[in-house]
Order: structure tokens, then sequence, then C-alpha cells
């Protein structure tokens, strides 16, 4: 019996990376995220008709659930760092930690949704995506709706570390997968409201002047600012937020060229949310962990991933399996709670499982490269780390998912 036991609780230590606790809570906060998809996916779903009468808008809908995952999971993993360092603590003074990562995250909000919106209007011209809306529709949609959800999705992320601290909870695990379940929630529905005010004469034109000049403003505001950690924070993330954003829009040209296979089968648009930021929910798990233990120095950098950063590589693995699966079967529950159309529960289940598995590994190697060659090169992995791994993996997750639903022959 003895033996039987120390088989069995090596068996689950394997399978969950050595780390029984951390596995339940991210399982537990994936799945979480996994059912906040299905609103996002509805929403999308429900809007192929805003899609048709404003094209381009699908370009923005990666890069719209990525950038808050982007700026907002590299403020948990900011966060969580300072937790475990011992330095986090809410206050309302402006040049406390929390409150320079605030102003920054905010910052960043309005600089690189109007920094989007300009990109994305080029990208559409530059793979002959036509027609498209304007620059100022594009501004606006993106703008208007990257605030609004922004800000829901900052008092989640502080409320969750305020959480983590009260209850002992390692925010590490939990903030990737539930910052993105509040995303997926809100950034749509916000992107579906903003388009409202797209089109409109006159209207239209002077809300986008006027962000152009907001966001003009906040970089006047950062190169002047006394609040050092504020500022580094914004020069450091700039760059890579841009990159990001790029890649964050071929991923939206690749859907939007095939937006007939997603209108044949609408149940693919619930899928399309869930299944990106599930994978970058993974991706953000295993970066914000390993950028966690290589400020504390538990972890030594190398070229393959040993001991403790093995470990957590497992995990993500291990984790990749139930929670694709599970998205799988959200959005056939969605689909069928809307009157979608779909190809069947166990294609749907194939496409995302099959998907999600070549998805996961690409964003192992990712994550654990991003992170690593940041801390190499003096740069903060907390910063680098979640928006490459996001971003790369929305750029090559809207394909294997194509891939995915050419290969088990939905399309």
């Amino acid at each position: 019996m003895a033996r039987r036991t120390g088989r069995r609780s090596r068996l689950i230590s394997a399978l969950t990376g050595g780390d029984p606790v951390a596995y339940r809570d991210s399982l537990a906060a994936m799945l979480i995220a996994a059912l906040a998809s299905l609103v996002a996916g509805v929403t999308l779903a429900a809007t192929t008709g805003t899609l048709e009468e404003l094209p381009g808008l699908l370009l923005l809908v990666p890069a719209a659930l990525a950038v808050k995952g982007n700026i907002f999971g590299a403020l948990g993993s900011r966060l969580g760092t300072a937790i475990h360092a011992g330095s986090f603590r809410i206050t309302a003074n402006a040049d406390s930690v929390v409150g320079q990562n605030t102003l920054a995250a905010m910052t960043l909000t309005l600089v690189i949704s109007v920094a989007l919106a300009v990109m994305a209007k080029g990208v559409a011209v530059a793979f002959d995506v036509s027609p498209t809306m304007s620059v100022a529709d594009f501004i606006v949609v993106s703008t208007i709706g990257g605030i609004l959800a922004s800000a829901v999705i900052l008092v989640i992320t502080l409320l969750l570390a305020d959480a983590s601290v009260r209850y002992d909870l390692d925010l590490d695990n939990v903030v990737a997968p539930l910052v993105t379940a509040t995303g997926d929630l809100i950034s749509l529905p916000a992107l579906v409201w903003a388009a409202e005010l797209a089109g409109v004469d006159v209207v239209t034109p002077a809300i986008a002047w006027a962000l152009v000049a907001a966001a003009a403003l906040s970089l006047v505001w950062t190169a002047v600012t006394r609040l050092d950690l504020a500022r580094a924070i914004i020069r450091e993330s700039l760059p890579v937020l841009i990159v990001a954003g790029v890649l964050d829009l071929v991923a939206g040209i690749t859907v939007e060229k095939r937006l007939d296979d997603f209108l044949a089968f609408p149940v693919l648009l619930v899928l399309l949310p869930g299944y990106l930021g599930t994978a970058g929910a993974l991706g953000g798990v295993l970066s914000s962990r390993l950028a966690t233990k290589l400020h504390l120095g538990l972890v030594r950098p190398g070229p393959v991933p040993r001991g403790a950063a093995g470990r957590d590589v497992a995990m993500v693995f291990a984790l990749s399996v139930p929670v694709f699966a599970a998205t799988g079967a959200v959005a056939e529950l969605g689909g069928w709670l809307t009157g979608r159309a779909s190809p069947g529960l166990l294609d749907l289940l194939a496409v995302a499982v099959l998907g999600g598995l070549v998805a996961t590994a690409f964003v192992i190697i990712v994550a654990y490269y991003a992170t690593v060659v940041a801390h190499r090169f003096g740069l903060d992995p907390d910063t680098y780390g979640i928006p490459m791994v996001t971003s790369s993996l929305d750029f090559v997750g809207a394909f294997t998912l194509i891939l995915a639903i050419v290969a088990v022959g939905v399309a």
C-alpha cells in the first residue's frame, strides 16, 4: 500500500511539475478564464453584422484582447515580484510602487491604443484588406474601447494583488489567467460599444484628434515627470508593446482573411477569444513565475530550462490539455445557447486541443527565452516577458487555430 501511494504521489508530482498547489491554483484560474471567454466569444459571434458594416474591425480583435493582457499582465507580474520582495503597499500616493505602476499602465493604454489604430490602418493597406474603416474610425474604436476596458481591468488587477496578500495566494499563478478573463469579459463589449461612435460625420474626427492630442501630452509628461519608476516602465514598455502590437495586427489579418470560414460556423468566433486568451495565459503563468524566481535568484538562466524552471515548464504543459478542452467545450456551449452553427462538439474539441498543444509548445519556448534574455541584458523580465509571449502567441496562435481547423476538416 505504501509503495502504491508513493508511486501515485510521484505521478501526481510529475504531472503537476512538482508543485500541486501551484497547478491547482493555475488550473482553477484558467478554468474561470475559459468560462469568461464564453461572454467574449458570444459577443464576437453576435457582431457579425458590425464586422461586415465596419470592415477591418476584426483586425483589432486580437490586438484589443492582447494589449490589455500585455499591459496589465505585466503590471500584475511586477506587483507579484513586489509582494515577494516585501515592497507592495496599496496607498493613494502617486509616488508609491502601486501609484507609479498605475499611472504607467493607464498612460501606456492611451498611447498604445492610438498607435494600434494607426498601425491597423497601415497593416490593412499593406496586406490589401479592402475596404476598411478610416483612420479616425480606427482611433476612436481602439482608444475609447481600450480606455473603458483598462479602467475596469486595473481595478481587478489591484484587487487581485491585495487578495493575494490577504489570503496568501501566489499572484504569479493567477494573475495572467484572471487578467485574461477580465480582458475577455470587458474588452470586446467595450470595443463593440466604441464602434457605435465610428462613422459619424464631424464627431468621429473630432474625438480622434482629441485622443491623439491626449496621447501626445502623455508622452510629454513621461519625458518630464519626476516619477522615476513610472518613467522607466513606460520607456521600457513602449518599444516591446509596439512590436507586440504589430504581431497582434498580423494575427488579426490572418483571421480577417479567413472571415468566411468563421462566418460559416460562427461558433468558431465564440472559440477565438478563449483560444488565444488561454494560450497567452499559459505563457503568462510561465513567464511570471520565471521572472519572480530570476529576481529572487531561485533560477539560474541556462540554454535549457532545468531545476525549478524545468518544473514550471512541465506544469504549464500539463495544464494545456484540460484547459484547451474546457475552452472548446465552453465554446460549444456558447454556440448552443445562442443558436450559432457548429461543426459539432468532437470536431470543436479536436480543433481546440490540437491547435492548443502546438501553440503551447511554441509559447513555452518564447516564454522561457524571452524572460531569460531580458534578465541577461539587465532588462526587467516582468515588463518584457508577458507582452512578447502574448503577442507572439497571438501571431502564431491564429495560424495554429486555422491549421487545426483545416486539419480536422472543419473548413
